[in-house]
């Protein structure tokens, strides 16, 4: 399963989103610093979800990160996020 698919399959179960979209961005970033061959390392997600309207913005990303986990957070160099409230 790819570092993209993880994500995607994580913040699913946590949120059951309408719309999620989990983009992998390393290519953008060759040759900067965090990129690694093969790419995963650089995402941007994409998310909207009901649960996470009503929280602040800080609040949403402490949520996203929560879900992911920091076992692949500690894998990728780069995660942007997008959360429609």
């Amino acid at each position: 399963m790819t570092v993209a698919e993880e994500i995607e399959t994580r913040l699913s179960q946590a949120f059951g989103p309408e719309r999620l979209e989990v983009i992998d961005e390393s290519e953008m970033h060759r040759g900067h610093a965090g990129y690694q061959d093969g790419g995963e390392s650089h995402f941007r997600v994409k998310i909207a979800a009901a649960e996470l309207a009503a929280k602040s913005r800080l609040q949403r990303h402490r949520a996203v990160h929560t879900a992911i986990g920091k076992d692949i957070l500690d894998r990728i160099h780069a995660l942007a996020l997008e959360i429609d409230a």
